[in-house]
């Protein structure tokens, strides 16, 4: 066993029952490891003290800070014994702002004794706002002075105080006084970094990481550990993806090469455009890839509109020329039907394999969906396992066990993040030999996530739009704050239809729940009324534009829960161009391709990420004529959302917003359920800030990797790898 007895003691052994409980339900802290891996959020400097003037609203807070003035205040009330309760107000103050504490009943007897004007102490609680002035009630506190002169200056040694991410259950000075209660055990953590690396880049020794970080008796002492932390994490995270990558190149695989006149020479023959620079080094890429006996595994980024259906359907047409098969999977019904349509129209008499009229070079493209009908399924099935389908689109229909290939050469998976590894491996399966993979993202990704979320894949980056493809304005619409604004919305929609073009209108929910409106699930946040309301829906909207606005225009509405074939009729006139506005929910994120769709109305936009916003854009001006994007909101002007909507109207550059949306969100919700068990997420690491440290760090394990991939000569880095993920997480290291 690796394992250090020390810091896999559970804590219930060495703290009080009742503590350790709370640290496990609240905190998912078991272990002594755990716990010294809970990390302080800040310090606090004995001589300074917290800025009150910036306390969150609505959120558990410690404050260090001085009490200014404590009154008794006595007031009738029917629950007291004799009439009359007793409440204490205390201000405290910190040379910025003041607060003010409220205490009742019977609690108030010994904060009455002890919080007297000068008495300096740590309080927590939840921030609230009482007669315009903010206020914590009943909140816990730990005096600052030396009364027991041991403890306090145990608990307190050090000038800088820590403050821990703590619970109304368990205040941060008890965290801190069960980390001094472990802290010894520090000393027996086996560091899980090569002796070479640490020593080469000036990193301390974890132990002492550990201290410093619990601790510090500097600033410098911080710095010191965070340095060091940060970089077990990146390390520790990068080798488990370098072992999955060195894993995958062991395995076989069947290379394809194109044939030289085949499918593709035919295909590329017949294309009215030339590839842009872009589509042609990506595409040469995956040809290198292709050609090579381990299975290809590359992740291709791309803009809406960057070509990389297009990119993908030669590799597919490539692998079909080699004598393979091609699958191709969809996270919806929509989009899987949509790209079996864009795909068998751009192959032409190509997709007319075994049929009469089908060109020389042809091959079948099959759709198989989970809500086809029996006898089309059947035959589905039949052309794959005879292979006289080279290539099928489809849903994750195409997991299931009765889906057998005939030789399964190339998966391609559009839009990765809503598929897990264990689906993507699923259909790796089901070749003789495992398939290469392609995986297809329109969500731009800073160069940081990529290396973490996706890192046991290569990545491609398209980022030049092709030809032909018009500029977005994009506007924000405060109707709130301005209800003419929205107004011109609606004539500027019609005047688009006019000219003979078309729009989408886009809410967030349907409106056919069955729960009661009033009854929003969505928790009023401070920041607005508007919160307050449940979010605009598709079949109220449709219906108030039919009836007024929008009078006269034909009107349809698309969304999720209606059966398959009404929204493929509803997609079929809209692309027809019978329908002049789409009224939807975000069904048409991924994949609708109508040209002459330029304008889009995105009501409560600020219920959506940044993002889903770009990806939502992306669906207009996909045509010759320029497209207009509207981003409606009641949100008032200084609010952070108001703030992100700006983002999103004031660039095009989906990397750009990709990185503000990770600002703007926590780690956790990007990397997703990669690091999400409370062992696993990054306490340290800060995806952005800290490229520089993910990017050497990536280098480094790489080569630990090569050189040693069973991590023999490094029992410490061994460890740090089964905490991070058991055997079966490092085979799943779930995508988000």
């Amino acid at each position: 066993m690796d394992l250090v007895p020390a810091l896999e003691e559970p804590l219930k052994k060495v703290l009080g029952p009742a503590t350790a409980k709370v640290m496990a339900e609240h905190l998912g802290l078991h272990t002594v490891g755990d716990l010294l891996h809970h990390y302080p959020r800040r310090y606090e400097e004995r001589g300074q003290l917290t800025h009150l003037a910036d306390l969150p609203l609505d959120e558990h807070a410690t404050v260090v800070a001085q009490v200014a003035d404590a009154r008794l205040l006595t007031f009738s009330s029917p629950k007291a014994p004799r009439g009359k309760g007793q409440r204490l107000e205390v201000t405290i103050t910190d040379g910025s702002g003041q607060l003010k504490l409220v205490f009742f009943g019977n609690g108030v007897h010994k904060p009455h004794k002890e919080l007297l004007p000068g008495t300096r102490a740590l309080f927590a609680g939840k921030v609230s706002v009482f007669n315009r002035r903010l206020q914590l009630a009943h909140p816990a506190y730990e005096l600052l002075r030396g009364d027991d002169v041991t403890e306090t200056v145990d608990t307190w040694a050090g000038a800088l105080i820590p403050l821990y991410p703590a619970t109304a259950k368990l205040e941060s000075w008890k965290i801190a006084k069960a980390v001094q209660t472990v802290l010894p055990s520090a000393q027996e953590a086996t560091d899980p970094l090569p002796e070479s690396l640490r020593a080469g880049r000036g990193l301390v020794p974890l132990p002492e990481a550990l201290l410093k970080i619990h601790r510090p008796h500097t600033k410098a002492d911080i710095e010191d550990a965070r340095s060091r932390l940060k970089w077990d994490e990146a390390f520790v995270l990068q080798v488990a993806l370098a072992r999955r990558r060195h894993a995958d190149a062991q395995l076989p695989a069947v290379a394809r090469k194109p044939k030289k006149d085949g499918l593709l020479s035919a295909f590329d023959a017949k294309l009215p455009f030339t590839l842009t620079e872009g589509q042609q080094k990506v595409s040469k890429e995956i040809f290198d890839d292709l050609a090579t006996e381990h299975p290809m595994h590359r992740l291709l980024q791309g803009e809406v509109g960057s070509g990389k259906t297009m990119v993908a359907l030669r590799a597919m047409l490539a692998v079909v020329d080699a004598g393979g098969q091609a699958a191709m999977l969809a996270p919806t019904e929509v989009l899987a039907q949509q790209h079996h349509r864009s795909i068998t129209e751009m192959m032409g008499e190509l997709a007319e394999g075994g049929m009469l009229g089908g060109a020389e070079h042809s091959t079948k493209v099959v759709l198989l969906t989970g809500s086809m009908g029996a006898a089309g399924r059947r035959q589905a099935l039949l052309d794959l396992v005879t292979a006289e389908a080279g290539i099928v689109i489809g849903t994750h229909a195409l997991i299931e066990d009765k889906v057998q290939f005939h030789d399964l050469g190339l998966v391609v998976v559009d839009e990765q993040h809503r598929f897990g590894v264990e689906q993507r491996d699923a259909l790796r399966g089901k070749g003789k030999q495992p398939p290469h993979l392609l995986v297809m993202t329109a969500t731009p990704i800073p160069r940081t996530v990529a290396m973490t979320v996706f890192g046991d894949l290569e990545t491609s980056v398209l980022d030049q739009l092709p030809a032909g493809r018009s500029p977005i304005a994009s506007h924000v619409v405060p109707a709130a704050d301005k209800p003419h604004f929205l107004s011109r919305a609606w004539e500027r929609v019609r005047e688009e239809v006019s000219n003979g073009h078309q729009a989408y209108v886009v809410c967030p929910r349907i409106g056919d729940e069955d729960d009661d409106p009033k009854k929003s699930k969505k928790k009023p946040s401070p920041e607005d009324d508007a919160e307050k309301r449940p979010p605009l829906a598709v079949l109220d909207i449709a219906d108030q534009l039919a009836k007024g606005p929008l009078q006269g225009l034909k009107v349809e509405v698309l969304h999720g829960r209606m059966p398959p074939d009404d929204k493929d009729a509803v997609m079929r006139r809209f692309a027809a161009g019978e329908t002049d506005v789409l009224v939807a929910t975000t069904v048409i994120e991924v994949g609708v391709n109508v040209p002459n769709a330029t304008a889009m109305v995105i009501m409560d936009a600020d219920r959506f990420g940044v993002s889903q916003l770009h990806q939502l854009r992306g669906r207009v001006g996909r045509g010759s004529a320029a497209g207009l994007c509207l981003l409606v909101t009641e949100m008032a002007e200084a609010s952070p959302a108001r703030q992100r909507l700006t983002a999103v109207a004031s660039t095009l550059d989906g990397f750009e917003l990709s990185r503000i949306d990770l600002e703007q969100r926590r780690e956790g919700d990007v990397l997703g359920q990669a690091q999400s068990g409370a062992r696993t997420s990054l306490r340290m690491l800060a995806v952005i800030e800290d490229e520089e440290i993910i990017a050497e760090a990536r280098d480094e394990a790489t080569a630990v990797v090569a050189s040693d991939p069973d991590l023999k000569h490094l029992p410490g880095l061994r460890t740090a790898l089964q905490a991070l993920l058991d055997e079966e997480r490092e085979q799943y290291l779930e995508k988000g």
